[in-house]
């Protein structure tokens, strides 16, 4: 079966972790995320397997949204709770009030730091790894848009919010920045993302729950076909004639139906056969008012 799953990945393991238990339970050649999540973060990961893999790239770039816990009071070296303790001040003090202004301050476009314990690489090496040797790389700062932002409680030194935010946010600097403005410092004390995109942890499976699907079981709830799972992207229906044209890869040639707004400006296309079968996933090209295949399932 070619399709994705919705797991709540549990505190302690690597997403790549949770990906290799899934594949085994379901016994699919090929598995693959379609975004990080810590082995301190719980909650949801998009899993693709067999064929599906080759669609990871569409899922990646959706918006996500986390509930977090925020220590103020204490900054360390990797931003969250896993990390040495680098400075302490005093937090039982902070006004509210201050609190909740300062989180929403970062609401927007903002500019993050990427934190050197991170899986990002510097000449073909994971940050991460340097930070471990002690050796600090210059990083570039990068615009990231924290679209939401909403504190649900203050218990000091400890702050719940919920965040919306583009690709690339990193929850645990926004709560050490957050730190920094208040001048207190802060940490990331517990993550758990809930949303991508319109996908959410409420319609995910628990590892004690996948054996179900390999049973047949299948449902709604969690469970994608490669063209559901993609039901966002405008699709389009070709004829019979242009089956082999699309399964060899070639483009289809300029029609004024590629005028069509969603079609042009989507971050791609499903293309269909006249029976409704999925048999690419294409992308508009503005220089030849074409559609050119980027992903053909043969």
């Amino acid at each position: 079966m070619n399709f994705l799953i919705c797991i709540d990945k549990p505190q302690g393991i690597t997403s790549q972790d949770a990906v290799t238990r899934a594949k085994k339970i379901l016994r699919a050649r090929k598995a693959g995320h379609t975004g990080t999540l810590d082995p301190m973060a719980t909650g949801l990961l998009i899993i693709c397997m067999n064929r599906a893999t080759r669609l990871a790239s569409y899922f990646s770039g959706l918006d996500k949204e986390y509930t977090a816990v925020m220590k103020l009071g204490e900054t360390t070296e990797t931003q969250d709770a896993c990390g040495t303790i680098t400075e302490k001040r005093d937090a039982l003090s902070l006004d509210e009030a201050l609190i909740r202004e300062t989180v929403k301050s970062f609401e927007g476009r903002i500019l993050q730091q990427p934190p050197m314990f991170s899986a990002l690489k510097h000449k073909g090496t994971s940050l991460y790894k340097y930070a471990r040797k002690g050796i600090q790389i210059d990083r570039t700062p990068r615009e990231v848009c924290i679209r939401h932002v909403e504190v649900l409680d203050i218990t000091l030194p400890y702050v719940t919010f919920t965040v919306l935010c583009s690709k690339g946010t990193y929850i645990r600097t926004l709560c050490n920045d957050i730190g920094g403005k208040l001048m207190t410092g802060a940490h990331l004390h517990a993550l758990k993302r809930t949303a991508i995109g319109h996908f959410t942890l409420m319609d995910s499976f628990t590892f004690e729950e996948l054996p179900s699907i390999s049973e047949g079981k299948e449902g709604e709830r969690g469970f994608y076909t490669m063209d559901r799972a993609l039901a966002w992207l405008p699709e389009l229906a070709i004829r019979a004639s242009q089956i082999k044209t699309v399964l060899h890869g070639n483009p289809l040639a300029p029609a004024p139906l590629y005028r069509n707004d969603d079609i042009k400006t989507a971050a791609g296309i499903r293309i269909k056969s006249p029976d409704g079968t999925l048999l690419a996933i294409g992308s508009y090209s503005a220089r030849k008012g074409e559609i050119k295949m980027d992903v053909v399932f043969t």
